[in-house]
């Protein structure tokens, strides 16, 4: 328990990290690297290690969504009474470190879901998904993968499914959506800008944009009637990527879930006969 809320901390404050900016910014990076050890820090000890004010560091936790710094040091007090720790620097064993950093990082990632995917709105995607009229998939560079499986599961719903090859053909078929269409729009910085336009031009066909994104405010979201925001994280040597994309899938997932419930005997009809036609395949 306390392990998870130490990772939904991070992800709260790392979901948000982009809307900050120079002094705020500076700020958040002190909460996180010093995760547990807040509870010992003054809101003037962090204004110290952030080069500012403490109306900086204030404004900066309201910025993130907190009451102020005082609730920050709440949740940041569950983090000492256990939990998986950082794996250490294993100068020994470079490839043993190397699992329990990406095991460690996608950990974090999964269990910092539940702070930033808020129910509301992936009830919302999953009705609006429900009833559209057709469903356009888009994703390129590492959450092209993320797309693939979002089309697929979608289709093996029995909901009507378009994934375009290349971001070209996804801004054509974007501009021929369909009355009461949604697009479905993935990108990890929420900022690739052939995702974004995409986006944009099935908004002004008059679509619904869902976006999965690992970022509360980006141009994705600002183009989106609702947002999936799930794996926000700001680390380094790429691994920022891998957890992303661990939590993208998981928020496709509960979507999924969520319109196999709503859609009831049509969905359990679909799946059945994709069961078949994957056992067909199989020896």
């Amino acid at each position: 328990m306390e392990q998870n809320s130490a990772d939904q901390l991070a992800a709260r404050i790392r979901a948000r990290l982009p809307e900050l900016r120079d002094a705020e910014a500076r700020v958040a990076h002190v909460l996180l690297d010093q995760g547990a050890r807040l509870v010992h820090l003054s809101v003037n000890d962090v204004a110290v290690l952030a080069g500012t004010a403490q109306s900086t560091v204030v404004r900066a936790c309201q910025r993130l969504g907190f009451h102020g710094y005082q609730e920050v040091k709440i949740d940041a007090a569950r983090r000492r009474s256990g939990g998986v720790e950082p794996p250490p620097d294993a100068s020994e064993d470079v490839i043993g470190h190397a699992l329990a950093q990406t095991i460690h990082t996608a950990v974090e990632a999964l269990t910092g879901v539940p702070a930033t995917l808020a129910v509301g709105e992936l009830r919302t995607a999953a009705e609006r998904i429900d009833a559209a009229s057709r469903i356009l998939v888009a994703g390129t560079g590492l959450s092209g993968a993320t797309a693939v499986d979002a089309a697929y599961r979608l289709r093996a719903l029995g909901l009507p499914v378009d994934l375009p090859p290349d971001p070209l053909t996804a801004q054509l078929a974007a501009d021929l959506l369909p009355e009461h269409a949604v697009c479905l729009a993935i990108s990890h910085s929420g900022a690739t800008r052939s995702t974004v336009d995409t986006a944009r031009r099935a908004r002004d066909r008059g679509a619904t944009v869902v976006a999965v994104t690992s970022y509360a405010r980006s141009p994705l979201t600002e183009v989106s009637a609702c947002a999936l925001v799930a794996g926000g994280q700001d680390l380094v040597f790429g691994l920022e990527a891998v957890a992303s994309r661990l939590a993208h899938f998981t928020a496709i997932d509960a979507l999924t879930l969520a319109l196999r419930l709503l859609r009831g005997g049509a969905a359990d009809h679909a799946l059945s006969v994709s069961a078949e036609v994957t056992a067909a395949h199989s020896y």
